[in-house]
């Protein structure tokens, strides 16, 4: 599923009267390059209802096992996400 996708951080914005981002998408194209779907992948960073917020991811790092880390400018902090390959049932 998210193979040959880009994740972008989006940082959120700081001047604006409705608040965007704060979170991490995945873009997606079609195999020719065209029609690229972008999917919210990383959530829950700002309140949509007072458009708090308590996060802003930064720069993402691809590592070498499939995981991601998400660096959080706003906390200091980094996120290490992973995933857990399905298994196939035996027929």
């Amino acid at each position: 599923e998210y193979k040959n996708a880009a994740f972008i951080a989006r940082k959120g914005s700081w001047n604006r009267n409705q608040k965007i981002g704060y979170d991490v998408v995945m873009v997606k194209s079609s195999a020719d390059g065209k029609n690229a779907k972008i999917t919210p992948f990383i959530t829950g960073f700002m309140n949509p209802a007072d458009q708090s917020f308590w996060g802003r991811p930064a720069y993402l790092l691809q590592m070498p096992d499939g995981s991601m880390l998400v660096s959080d400018e706003q906390l200091g902090a980094i996120y290490r996400v992973t995933y857990k390959k399905q298994q196939v049932a035996a027929k």
